[in-house]
């Protein structure tokens, strides 16, 4: 009894040896090549995903970057020039930093504002802090929701990548065993010569599919934390930009004993940004 399934397992062991051997093997692009059709097609497309996925974390780590350098620049800016003229010229050399976006959106609405006022009759914006800090404060919220979503741009594309391509890559597995299954029935044959090569391409689909889903959850988790504290910055910022505006308001002449002179800029007076011409239209 016991030679008899001794030499059994030695003729189960040397087929599968020589049938692997016919077929190329168990390296990955073995295994990729002899794939069925349709596993095949669900390699391409995990394929492209983790392509797009790996593109947009470079680009989107970049621009982060970038946004972020700027944003520091703006805001060591912001502690050392006291007047919103000043930093208003300043700031057009931060186009992408937050901050500087948020105090662009500010000064447009300041200016929009004053010129209403000033439009009718009324030359003292001062008179009516309240209404241009609500105003100012009501447009800087908007500002900051807009941003937020533009920084947002094709995260949402990681994160269906990282919650699909496991079962993408799943449903490549379950054809390529329904495949196997079938060649048993047809060789009726359930050695490992028919069943190893089929189940060794299909579970091929299950490793890329999650090889491109890990990155790009991981990816879409660190950008979300870093917007998240993006924008816990503009709302600091925007706290500290109203009060930098109110009291250049209480101070500006016309308001009786506390007024002082406008600043002087390379020889021309002006006071706050609301007297600058302030194109909306470049307010991103």
């Amino acid at each position: 009894m016991i030679p008899t399934t001794l030499t059994a397992m030695a003729h189960v062991t040397a087929e599968p040896a020589g049938a692997l051997s016919g077929s190329g093997g168990f390296g990955l692009v073995d295994m990729v090549l002899h794939a069925g059709p349709m596993v095949r097609t669900v390699m391409a497309g995990l394929l492209c995903l983790s392509l797009i996925s790996w593109g947009i974390i470079m680009a989107k780590s970049s621009r982060l970057r970038k946004v972020n350098r700027e944003s520091e620049n703006f805001a060591d800016l912001f502690m050392k020039i006291k007047s919103i003229d000043l930093l208003y010229e300043e700031c057009e050399r931060f186009k992408d930093g937050h901050l500087a976006h948020i105090f662009r959106v500010g000064c447009a609405e300041l200016h929009r504002v004053s010129a209403l006022l000033a439009g009718r009759g009324i030359e003292d914006p001062g008179k009516h802090a309240d209404l241009l800090l609500e105003n100012v404060d009501r447009a800087i919220q908007g500002g900051i929701i807009s941003k937020r979503k533009r920084l947002q741009r094709l995260l949402p594309f990681l994160a269906t990548t990282g919650s699909t391509a496991p079962f993408i890559g799943l449903f490549g597995t379950v054809w390529g065993i329904m495949t196997s299954f079938r060649d048993i029935g047809m060789k009726g044959s359930a050695n490992l010569a028919v069943v190893a090569p089929g189940i060794s391409e299909a579970l091929v689909a299950t490793a890329m599919g999650l090889a491109a889903a890990i990155p790009a959850v991981v990816a879409y988790n660190h950008f979300s934390n870093r917007i998240q504290v993006m924008e816990e910055d503009m709302l600091q910022f925007t706290s500290d930009f109203v009060n930098m505006l109110k009291t250049d308001l209480l101070f500006r002449p016309g308001r009786g004993e506390e007024a002082s002179e406008p600043v002087e800029i390379a020889g021309e007076r002006r006071g706050i940004c609301g007297r600058m011409e302030v194109d909306p239209a470049q307010i991103r």
